[in-house]
């Protein structure tokens, strides 16, 4: 990758890049929150399980969206990567990396929230009897 004349990898990060990347580790982050809900046997505690997933991980996304899309405004345009933590000189400049590194946070969460309460509605309208609605 080229370097800038600060040592900064180019080039610089962009806003759907970030979000593509955020997106994509929480449809993978979803593959254990299936394994784990699926674990749990009793229909009720399945349920109370993923609303409380559901609610608590979608909180915390929205909230760390927010914030990073707001550090990421507040560094303009000199966005900058984790990797380029050696490249800070003075302790206002962490917000470039912050930034990024909490929009991609967020979503994340938010992708992980949204699944949990869609695989809620799915163990709640399950048939009983099913694999899917577990025991009672």
């Amino acid at each position: 990758m080229a370097l800038d004349q600060d040592g900064v990898m180019l080039p610089r990060l962009r806003p759907a890049h970030v979000a593509r990347r955020g997106v994509a580790f929480g449809l993978l982050g979803v593959v254990p929150l299936v394994a784990a809900a699926l674990r749990i046997t009793d229909h009720s505690d399945r349920r109370e399980f993923l609303a409380v997933v559901s609610g608590l991980v979608g909180l915390f996304g929205a909230i760390l969206l927010v914030i990073g899309a707001g550090f990421w405004w507040a560094s303009a345009r000199d966005v900058r990567r984790l990797r380029d933590w050696h490249t800070l000189t003075t302790q206002a400049a962490s917000v470039t990396i912050v930034g990024p590194l909490f929009l991609r946070s967020g979503l994340f969460l938010l992708v992980l929230g949204a699944a949990a309460f869609g695989l809620y509605q799915l163990v709640a309208d399950s048939p009983y009897g099913s694999w899917l609605h577990g025991q009672h």
